[in-house]
C-alpha cells in the first residue's frame, strides 16, 4: 500500500505541475484585464493537436514542437482579443463571457469538422521509464513536468525583469494610470491575452504527450483550471501552480483508496468549500 501511495503521489505531483501551467494562462488573463476566458479549453485542445500534427506529420520532437505551438497560441490569442474581446472589455462581465464562449463554440465546431472526435495520442515512448525504489515514472511525465517548471520560471523572469513584463504588471495594477504615464495599454492587453493563450496551448501540448485527447478534451481541463485558480486565488499565477499541485495530488491519491469516479466529485466538493470558506483562494488577497 505504501509503495502504491508513493507512486500515486509522484504521478499526481507531475501532472499537477502541468495543470498549473494550464490554469496560469487563465488566471493571467483575468488578473490583467478582469476577463474570464471561456475559450481557454478549446485553445488548449488546439495545442494538443498542434503537437500531435507536428509530431506525426513532420516528425518533430514533441517537446520542441511546443515552441511553434506556443507561438501559434500567442498569435491566436492576440487575434481573439482584437476580434472578440477588445470591444467588450469594459462592458459588464456577461458580455465578455458571451464573447469568449462564442469563440469557444467556433473553435469546437471547426475542430470537430476537421479532426472529428476520435481519440488521438502522441506515441512518444522512446524515453522509457525511470525507477527509483518502488516508484516507476514514465520519463515523458517527468520531462513534461520539468518543461512546465521551465515555462513557469521563464514567465516569472519575463514579468519581473523585462520592460514589457513590467508593462503587463502595471496595466494589471491600474490600467488608467498606466495609460497616463505612456504605457500603450491596448497593446499590452492584447499581448497579455496572447500570452495567456500561449500558456494554454503549451499546457495542452504537454498533456497530449502523456494522455489521449480529442478536440473536446480541452473542456475537461478548462474546468480543472477553474478549480485550480479558485484554489490558488484568481489572478495569482503562483497560486495557480500551487493549486495545480493540490489538484494533481487529489487525482493521484484518491484512486488508491476509492474508485476513480470519485475524483471529480471530490475536486468539485473542494471547489465549493473554498468558495464558501475562502473565496479569494489560498493565496489570494482579501478585497
Amino acid at each position: 500500500m505504501v509503495d502504491t501511495l508513493l507512486a500515486s503521489l509522484t504521478d499526481g505531483l507531475l501532472i499537477g505541475v502541468v495543470y498549473g501551467i494550464a490554469a496560469m494562462g487563465l488566471t493571467l488573463i483575468f488578473g490583467v484585464m478582469n476577463v474570464i476566458n471561456l475559450a481557454h479549453g478549446p485553445i488548449m485542445a488546439l495545442g494538443m493537436f498542434g503537437v500531435y500534427l507536428l509530431f506525426t506529420q513532420f516528425g518533430m520532437n514533441p517537446y520542441l514542437a511546443l515552441i511553434p505551438v506556443g507561438f501559434f497560441g500567442l498569435i491566436l490569442g492576440i487575434v481573439i482579443y482584437a476580434v472578440a474581446v477588445n470591444r467588450v472589455i469594459d462592458a459588464p462581465h456577461l458580455s465578455s463571457l458571451l464573447a469568449t464562449f462564442s469563440v469557444n463554440m467556433i473553435i469546437i465546431g471547426l475542430g470537430t469538422a476537421l479532426f472529428t472526435t476520435t481519440f488521438r495520442n502522441v506515441d512518444y515512448s522512446s524515453l522509457g521509464t525511470l525507477t527509483l525504489g518502488p516508484i516507476t515514472v514514465p520519463l515523458t511525465r517527468l520531462v513534461s513536468a520539468l518543461a512546465a517548471l521551465l515555462v513557469t520560471g521563464l514567465l516569472y523572469l519575463f514579468l519581473q525583469r523585462t520592460r514589457l513584463g513590467k508593462y503587463v504588471r502595471a496595466v494589471a495594477n491600474n490600467r488608467t494610470s498606466a495609460g497616463l504615464v505612456g504605457i500603450p495599454s491596448t497593446r499590452v492587453l492584447a499581448f497579455s491575452f496572447g500570452l495567456g493563450s500561449a500558456l494554454a496551448t503549451i499546457a495542452g501540448g504537454l498533456i497530449a504527450i502523456s494522455l489521449p485527447f480529442t478536440i473536446l478534451s480541452g473542456s475537461t481541463y478548462e474546468l480543472k483550471s477553474f478549480v485550480i485558480v479558485v484554489l490558488g486565488g484568481l489572478g495569482n499565477p503562483v497560486g495557480a501552480l500551487i493549486g495545480g499541485l493540490v489538484l494533481g495530488l487529489i487525482e493521484g491519491v484518491v484512486p488508491v483508496f476509492m474508485k476513480t469516479t470519485w475524483v471529480p466529485v471530490l475536486e468539485y466538493v473542494l471547489f465549493v468549500l473554498i468558495l464558501l470558506v475562502r473565496p479569494q483562494g489560498l493565496l489570494g488577497a482579501k478585497r
